[in-house]
């Protein structure tokens, strides 16, 4: 599985051109097309930072802050779970070590 395809997994539902999926992830640190490592803590912390760019990204389109009526149903929620999920993602990426941190604890641990 590539770097790409990891990101896909994570923001399921989300429809971004592959080219702009490609300039998220090098702006975390990482390549498409190059291997997902999925021991590697650094690698998947820079996988959760990219899909909270993306979020981020989405919660800024104005048009998405608004209410909406579909028959019956009003779907006004949509931007305040939105920024649920990022805060929730900013949280989970605060909370993981990188390779580099682990390698210290391991050092120590002896």
């Amino acid at each position: 599985m590539t770097n790409l395809q990891r990101l896909m997994l994570e923001i399921k539902g989300i429809e971004l051109d592959q080219n702009e999926l490609i300039v998220y992830l090098e702006e975390n640190c990482l390549k498409a097309h190059d291997e997902y490592v999925p021991s590697s803590a650094t690698n998947k912390r820079n996988i959760y930072k990219t899909a909270l760019s993306i979020l981020e990204s989405i919660a800024n389109n104005p048009k998405l802050m608004k209410s909406y009526k579909l028959d019956d149903m009003t779907i006004s929620d949509f931007h305040e779970n939105l920024l649920a999920r990022i805060d929730q993602l900013e949280r989970k990426i605060r909370s993981m070590k990188d390779d580099e941190q682990e390698q210290v604890f391991m050092l120590f641990n002896s």
